[in-house]
């Protein structure tokens, strides 16, 4: 079996532009599907697979370490987030051709089930963006928080940290204090809280400021309290900390995460399986967080694909401990792609399929081209003007 071609088909989503790649192999009718979707990025990872499709051609889609080092070494230079987002895409895919090839759901090749059912929890508005990143008012956070929970989830992010500098001004922290205990009070203790800080606070002494607002209410965890980049100021964070802290969307590989794990400065990993180098090295990335006592609870706020690979990646992982999604983030969300995936309460149920258990109606995806994404990132300012972190 060998690999004859890579494509990707671009499908606009508003916030984002997924990536769709399709492997197809030398084998009639036997090809895989896989995500490589990278926000504001979606030029550049397209070109970065059309530049890596060299690196696999001739190659059996089987020998995905293989692959995965044809795609690393051959490039010679080092490969940052475009470039290790595009591999990922296409790793995922070389996983679905074989599933495919031996009649056998992916999860099985990674290890087999390790569990029944893998918990999942979604965003304000369901996924759709304005409610995710812009709800500041408690009156809007109490009924879309409502809205969820009547949904079935059990679990739920809010992003209401505001945008930041080195110091959280006292009216700032007890503004998220409030909404917090709103937001409690209308999901009750049964309903588990997370909260994104998304990096915004610029210094350890702004994160915590806000850290201690929300630790009366018992969050799940708080994501991303500073930039990744600094690990001694996460693992002064998160021995501070009453509650949980998160990290790792913005990490590349094992390399990335592994001072990370060995300085005990967060206590759950988030990889992006599309952009941490796919499936085989989030596995890495796993088993070294389990060593460490670290749980692994993976970023996905991508398109259907990334979430199906999310699915089987969580069935066979057994440090997993819960699972980002947002299946709401176009009204034609189910159009484009037919998944095994299926809620029920706040569970995905394992999937019973041959490789990922996709199919990509090409033709609808045609009716969704490129755009441009709408640059939410651009209102990350300060009163001033100064330019802060999204």
């Amino acid at each position: 079996m060998k690999i004859t071609g890579v494509k990707t088909f671009v499908v606009n989503a508003e916030m984002r532009n997924w990536i769709f790649v399709k492997v197809l192999t030398d084998q009639p009718g036997l090809y895989g599907w896989g995500e490589a979707s990278l926000n504001w990025k979606t030029r550049a990872v397209t070109g970065a697979v059309e530049d890596l499709e060299p690196t696999v051609l001739g190659r059996d889609p089987r020998d995905i370490e293989q692959c995965l080092r044809a795609m690393n070494k051959f490039s010679y230079y080092k490969l940052g987030m475009v470039g290790v987002t595009a591999i990922s895409g296409i790793e995922h895919a070389l996983w679905d051709i074989f599933g495919k090839s031996v009649g056998l759901p992916v999860w099985r090749l990674l290890g087999g089930k390790v569990r029944d059912r893998v918990r999942v929890y979604t965003h304000l508005g369901l996924g759709e963006m304005r409610s995710v990143y812009e709800t500041f008012d408690i009156g809007s956070l109490k009924e879309r928080a409502a809205a969820v929970v009547e949904k079935g989830y059990d679990a739920l992010k809010v992003v209401f940290i505001p945008y930041g500098a080195y110091t959280s001004p006292v009216p700032a922290q007890r503004h998220v204090g409030r909404m917090m205990q709103a937001l409690r009070d209308t999901v009750g203790e049964g309903v588990d809280i997370m909260i994104d800080f998304h990096g915004r606070p610029a210094s350890v002494a702004a994160a915590m400021g806000f850290i201690r607002e929300l630790e009366p209410y018992r969050p799940m965890f708080c994501e991303e309290p500073v930039q990744p980049g600094d690990t001694d100021a996460l693992r002064r964070i998160a021995e501070q900390a009453d509650c949980p802290i998160a990290s790792g969307e913005r990490l590349v590989g094992l390399k990335e995460f592994l001072p990370v794990f060995t300085s005990k400065a967060l206590h759950v990993a988030q990889p992006d399986l599309n952009h941490t180098g796919g499936l085989l090295e989030g596995k890495r990335i796993a088993a070294l967080a389990e060593a460490e006592m670290i749980g692994i609870a993976p970023h996905n706020p991508n398109g259907p694909l990334a979430g199906v690979a999310a699915l089987h990646f969580d069935v066979a992982t057994p440090n997993f401990v819960i699972q980002e999604e947002m299946t709401g983030a176009v009204p034609w969300y189910d159009d484009v792609v037919q998944t095994p995936i299926r809620r029920t309460g706040s569970h995905w149920e394992v999937p019973d399929v041959v490789g990922f258990g996709i199919e990509v109606n090409e033709t609808e995806a045609a009716k969704h081209p490129f755009k441009p994404e709408v640059m939410h990132s651009a209102s990350a300012l300060l009163e001033d003007g100064t330019i802060v972190d999204w």
